[in-house]
């Protein structure tokens, strides 16, 4: 092909999301010298105003802080059928934003690795699959995201992920409330331990230290935790351009199984196409199968990246066993982050054949996530009768001895676990929304029973009284939604390979953790950010060979 007959595009690489995973790699491919075009639904985001919206939000769920747009609604918390078309046979909890920044604008900010067990499930328990890529590949990475973030750690503690290099700050302090759940479980198999945590200890990237508000969820007010707008603004800092409330409707594949360009839709109904040499899909795990799935044409005629029928399969959670007293003495919660310790030794272990890792997050929050406290605290003490004195007293009471567990807890892959576009039920730019089909299997319900067994031993430990279990049926969501298309070692069994590129399209690349074949029980944000980063190399490499 002569000079003049080579194509022109739009960019080197079109990155859809603007989420952690879209944000660092945008970031590292336009400081590379790699034109970079980043396409995101939602909208940006003004932290004042977001702030303010969440003090006046009268249901403080965690999407409270944050505009719900008609061409980029996303699911909340409270109704859970306003966006999910659910299919059953149980409700999918879990929810996300679409917007610049994406769900690390209301993410807790626990940055745990993966222990290297979760990588070799089917191998060591005959469980799941394993992952194409083992712990030992992906340390660096983990080291390098870390570094990105800024995740503040206790660099010799073992929490079971062995690692070759410190965190970058300092751990953030354990609360009093944690010091008396660690007495507690003294002397049992559950060690309480700080949690390594995306937030700052000390000042870096110019961004404060944690000051201990306790609003992590839904909004950090001065930036303490890490969002993905830093990455984002580094990215456009570096050449790349963004493009927000621009609706990713179709992507485009030629003949020669390359894809060609995506189209799009902006808030007012007009519509565009943009080209690239190389596709990143970083739209999340909800939203990435959604796309794939609505974009059937010549040449994917099963949808895109779909030629094994993976895609939207394996839906995954951390389902919650949530656990709720009021400890012997006052603990004093609602003060600093949200959660600051957990036990983290139930992760791993020989017992995995027949129940799932899970780890044990202790609430900061008092009973705000269970019940809405401590604003329905004064509700039902005064409906009671108590006014003056005795209702102050009666609140400070229950307020200072609310005590929470939140175990997360593994989900195998199950392929009748999916999402897929309903067609019949679209937003209002007539796109699809998500049509869900979702259970839990045995196997998850073992975990969650066993940390019931738990959380009942530690609150006896506590002289806790008005003990509250969720049972099975009213499990919560982690907001981890994993799995919708894994990598794996063929285009058989899975959507990606080791280094995220599409089987069935060699210049599309999946990020986040829409790609993980299982799930283990970490919070997966730092998993995400250590795959994105290992990925870059593979996509610079197919700008510079078109291959």
């Amino acid at each position: 092909m002569t000079m003049s007959a080579r194509p022109s595009y739009d960019a080197d690489v079109i990155v859809v999301g603007a989420g952690i995973a879209g944000a660092l790699v945008a970031d590292a491919l336009a400081k590379s010298g790699i034109k970079v075009t980043i396409v995101e639904a939602g909208p940006r985001i003004d932290r004042g105003r977001a702030v303010v919206q969440f003090y006046d939000a009268l249901v403080k769920v965690p999407e409270c802080a944050y505009p719900n747009t008609a061409y980029a609604p996303h699911p909340r918390s409270d109704n859970l059928d306003d966006y999910y078309v659910q299919a059953g046979p149980q409700k999918f909890a879990s929810t996300y934003l679409r917007q610049v920044g994406g769900t690390t604008w209301h993410w807790l900010g626990t940055c745990l690795r993966l222990v290297p067990d979760d990588f070799r499930l089917a191998t060591k328990f005959g469980r799941g699959v394993d992952w194409p890529v083992g712990y030992e590949a992906l340390e660096p990475w983990y080291g390098q995201a870390e570094a990105a973030i800024g995740v503040a750690g206790d660099s010799a503690e073992d929490l079971g992920s062995p690692r070759t290099t410190p965190y970058p700050m300092p751990a953030i302090a354990m609360s009093f409330l944690d010091r008396h759940v660690a007495q507690a479980f003294a002397g049992t198999p559950y060690h309480v331990r700080a949690t390594p945590q995306g937030r700052n200890s000390v000042v870096r990237d110019d961004r404060p230290p944690c000051c201990g508000n306790n609003s992590c969820i839904p909004i950090c007010p001065i930036q303490a935790k890490y969002d993905a707008t830093v990455h984002v603004t580094r990215a456009e800092a570096a050449g790349a351009r963004l493009l927000p409330q621009t609706v990713v409707t179709f992507i485009e594949v030629g003949a020669d199984r390359r894809v060609t360009a995506i189209r799009f839709k902006r808030p007012d109904g007009s519509g565009g196409r943009l080209t690239a040499k190389v596709f990143v899909l970083a739209a999340h795990a909800m939203e990435i199968p959604k796309l794939l799935l609505m974009s059937r044409g010549p040449g994917a005629p099963n949808g895109v990246a779909n030629a094994s029928d993976m895609v939207g399969r394996h839906l995954m959670d951390h389902p919650v066993q949530l656990s709720y007293a009021l400890a012997g003495v006052p603990v004093w919660p609602y003060r600093g982050p949200l959660s600051t310790s957990g036990v983290e030794n139930t992760r791993a272990g020989d017992w995995r054949s027949g129940r799932p890792s899970f780890r044990i997050e202790i609430g900061n929050d008092g009973w705000s996530w269970p019940t809405g406290a401590p604003t329905t605290d004064a509700q039902q003490l005064a409906a009671r009768g108590l006014r003056g004195a005795a209702l102050q007293k009666a609140i400070l009471d229950r307020t200072s001895r609310e005590l929470r567990f939140g175990t997360l807890t593994e989900q195998l892959p199950d392929p009748a676990n999916r999402i897929v576009p309903d067609f019949d039920r679209r937003d209002k730019l007539g796109i699809p929304r998500p049509r869900i089909a979702y259970r839990l299997d045995d196997y998850t319900k073992a975990g969650l029973a066993e940390a019931r067994r738990i959380h009942e031993e530690a609150f006896a430990r506590i002289n806790a009284t008005q003990i509250h279990h969720n049972p099975d049926d009213q499990f919560q969501g982690a907001g981890h939604v994993m799995g919708t298309a894994r990598m794996g070692r063929d285009a058989k069994s899975a959507v990606v390979d080791a280094d995220l590129r599409s089987f069935d399209h060699p210049n599309l690349f999946i990020e986040g953790s829409a790609v993980f074949p299982t799930g283990g029980a970490a919070n997966p944000t730092l998993t995400i950010a250590a795959l994105a980063l290992r990925s870059v190399d593979a996509i610079r490499g197919a700008v510079a060979t078109g291959t």
